[in-house]
């Protein structure tokens, strides 16, 4: 299955291989094109979580794995494409900075995420939902979605990523959230942003997909574009679930995929 992998992670944030390891993992599982998106988080505060898995604010860590992903690039095998991504995260306090600093670059892609509502980190571990009382669920629920409305609406980025994230370790929302969704799934539309389907969650304890097909058929809907991404953080995982996700994807009325270049949108057919 000839496919792309551009939501991908190395040891230059919180990946668990170099970027020529996990260009060699693309290769063996047959893909057409990879691409690296290591985190650029600038949280608004001092935040020694973020400094664990992201690539620090003043942008030099961030330069230095684009470098080494274009020298790896050039010995790639082909007919495998690398493509230059990051994965930036959006904080109102920040995010001027950050599309400043990432429109400088060349780059291919930026995959826009939501991890963090105000302080609290959406995906870090269970045991900071198990502290929280169903009423403060529901308000982390219903901030996610506004920032996700926001981030599409100052265009950070490109793709968004992991839609549907604060599932994760399967707390849900008790609240009526649909317009909130409603509202931020429109603003991504008219951005004309892309929208990922995010295969990791399906080794996740939420075991579903980001978005899910509720979601992604909210997503297609309103004409939304799709790609299909693995958040690998090992080479083992730059193409997990794949089938899975191209038959999810069909059964939710898609029938194309997009992939990009130099921030310009192309598409091609999804696989049968």
């Amino acid at each position: 299955m000839s496919l792309l992998s551009y939501h991908c992670h190395s040891t230059w944030s919180d990946g668990q291989a170099s970027i020529a390891a996990m260009i060699a993992g693309a290769a063996a599982a047959g893909l057409r094109e990879f691409g690296l998106s290591d985190h650029y988080a600038c949280t608004p505060y001092d935040d020694t979580c973020a400094h664990l898995w992201s690539m620090p604010r003043n942008g030099r860590a961030l330069e230095g794995c684009l470098a080494e992903l274009a020298a790896a690039a050039a010995a790639a095998p082909p007919p495998l494409i690398i493509r230059r991504g990051v994965e930036a995260d959006y904080f109102p306090e920040t995010w001027r900075e950050v599309r400043g600093r990432l429109e400088r670059l060349d780059l291919d892609y930026v995959i826009a995420s939501v991890h963090y509502v105000e302080r609290f980190p959406v995906d870090n571990a269970a045991r900071f939902w198990e502290a929280l009382s169903q009423a403060d669920i529901d308000r982390i629920y219903r901030g996610y979605w506004e920032r996700v409305r926001q981030l599409a609406e100052c265009r950070l980025g490109d793709i968004v990523g992991h839609l549907d994230l604060p599932k994760k370790f399967g707390f849900v929302s008790a609240a009526d959230l649909s317009r909130e969704i409603g509202d931020a799934l429109d603003a991504i539309a008219t951005a004309g942003l892309c929208v990922e389907l995010n295969t990791a969650g399906w080794d996740k304890p939420c075991a579903a997909p980001y978005p899910s097909a509720e979601l992604l058929r909210e997503v297609q809907a309103r004409g939304i574009p799709v790609m299909l991404n693995a958040d690998a953080h090992t080479p083992t995982e730059v193409a997990r679930h794949y089938s899975r996700g191209v038959a999810l994807l069909r059964e939710c009325g898609f029938r194309a995929l997009r992939g990009y270049a130099r921030r310009q949108a192309w598409e091609f057919p999804l696989p049968e």
